[in-house]
């Protein structure tokens, strides 16, 4: 097993504008399929969904519900088939 970060993509707003994570589909421990719904994000009257970018199992969450968050920032780990720790050996700012 190693480990897949989550992160929030570039959504196409504002730098200013405040993203907030609003719910958690996915809890600690889950098996999720790539595509799943992890969690919903909210931009002043938009909601966006974050999909699972591959098969797992939800291992950390890092962001908890009611933070704010930016693009490009870790929101979660998943744990997929493969060798090898954490993709990339660094974090992305």
């Amino acid at each position: 097993m190693r480990l897949r970060f989550v992160t929030l993509p570039e959504l196409g707003i504002a730098p200013e504008e405040p993203i907030l994570i609003s719910h958690w589909y996915a809890r600690k421990g889950d098996e999720v399929w790539e595509g799943d719904r992890l969690v919903e994000v909210v931009v002043g009257a938009a909601t966006f969904d974050v999909p699972s970018p591959a098969n797992g199992r939800l291992a950390r969450i890092r962001v908890q519900e009611d933070e704010r968050v930016r693009p490009g920032q870790i929101l979660a780990h998943l744990a997929v088939d493969g060798e090898g720790d954490l993709a990339g050996s660094s974090e992305p700012p």
